[in-house]
């Protein structure tokens, strides 16, 4: 049975201009997945996203709990577990990191929609602003990460941009 580390760093007051930082470290596999999409889900409703009365925004955190599962899923299955999940909050705008042992980059592998299994990179594809993987900054092992942005701080910054958002 594995134990966990959860620590924030805040900074900024407010909702506007507001920054937060949360890490869950991890060991071992069982159950992994639930308490890193738990962790997940308790800070999306701190930081209000939960809240919003946009429907595209509810939409939008069950896609992060399912891109955190399927991230934290890939980790499990191929490197031997995660060390560690980052959430990095600002705005609205959310950076998802899973930091495993393995240096191995997530490949992406021809699959038929019908086959079960395998879909995890065609998720990230679609349901992420932006994703990737780079080396971990600490030892060995990578970092995959991705990026959201809900729908109603999207809107909100092309107002300001005067840009439409999409």
């Amino acid at each position: 049975m594995g134990t966990e580390v959860a620590e924030s760093v805040m900074s900024g007051t407010g909702l506007s201009g507001r920054s937060q930082i949360r890490r869950l470290r991890l060991f071992g596999v069982a159950g992994v997945v639930s308490r890193c999409r738990d962790f997940t889900a308790v800070a999306l409703d701190d930081w209000g996203w939960t809240s919003s009365a946009d429907p595209a925004d509810a939409e939008r955190v069950d896609d992060v709990l399912l891109l955190v599962s399927e991230v934290v899923t890939n980790a499990c299955l191929h490197a031997a577990g995660p060390r560690e999940l980052v959430l990095r909050h600002r705005d609205g705008h959310l950076r998802v990191e899973v930091t495993d042992a393995s240096s191995a980059a997530p490949v992406r592998r021809p699959r038929a929609p019908s086959v079960p299994g395998g879909h995890g990179l065609m998720l990230l594809d679609r349901l992420a602003a932006r994703w990737g993987s780079a080396a971990a900054a600490e030892g060995a092992g990578k970092t995959v990460w991705l990026e959201v942005v809900l729908p109603s701080s999207a809107a909100r910054d092309a107002a300001r941009s005067g840009v439409r958002a999409r």
